[in-house]
């Protein structure tokens, strides 16, 4: 079983891996973000760290699948490799942030990953309007996140809106976060595993 969260910049994807998997005893993977050694410049000067990053996360994310398939385990993964592809990239080269050699070469790199990538079983979609990310993102701190503007945000939510409008690749569930608490309250993890155990029933 893969099980995989998607969502932007602060939407909860971190906490509701750490709480599903303790709630279903699977083994958790997350993003390397702390081990990230271009964030801080990214966030400083995205133009000239953009492909940079992009790599990395790209690098590190196609690593930890391969790592994930020869476990055999029940894993529960936050973000996915297909985020970086669809959404983050595109978005920096949208903004002029990357050049179109450096996206032609990033697209290209990930497309011969893709054919080796299995999808998950379940994708995850935390779904979050802007007021709750910023929350979010200040709640928890990172000083490299206080950079990050409005204007970047709301980009990156209208590309993950489109982006799951056309998601096929496998099993779907899309969770409205704004008005949900899944870590204070345990009815709104409830209502959300319950979900989740509605398609994990029929996945088989």
């Amino acid at each position: 079983m893969h099980v995989a969260i998607a969502g932007n910049i602060g939407a909860g994807k971190t906490t509701l891996t750490k709480l599903l998997a303790k709630h279903y005893k699977w083994e958790p993977h997350f993003e390397s973000v702390d081990e990230n050694p271009y964030l801080d410049d990214f966030y400083g000067e995205m133009e000239r760290w953009s492909f940079n990053l992009q790599v990395y996360f790209l690098n590190s994310r196609f690593r930890q699948i391969l790592e994930l398939r020869q476990t055999g385990k029940n894993i529960i993964q936050d973000r996915t490799i297909y985020e970086d592809a669809s959404i983050f990239a595109p978005n920096l080269h949208a903004m002029g942030l990357m050049t179109n050699r450096d996206f032609s070469n990033y697209s290209s790199l990930f497309e011969l990953m893709e054919n080796l990538v299995t999808p998950p079983d379940l994708l995850i979609y935390l779904r979050a309007n802007i007021e709750t990310l910023v929350g979010q993102i200040h709640k928890r701190g990172r000083d490299y996140e206080n950079s990050i503007s409005i204007d970047y945000l709301s980009r990156l939510n209208e590309r993950y809106e489109a982006w799951i409008t056309k998601y096929n690749k496998g099993k779907l569930l899309i969770i409205d976060v704004d008005n949900l608490n899944f870590v204070d309250n345990p009815e709104d993890l409830s209502s959300i595993i319950e979900r989740i155990d509605a398609q994990i029933h029929g996945l088989f």
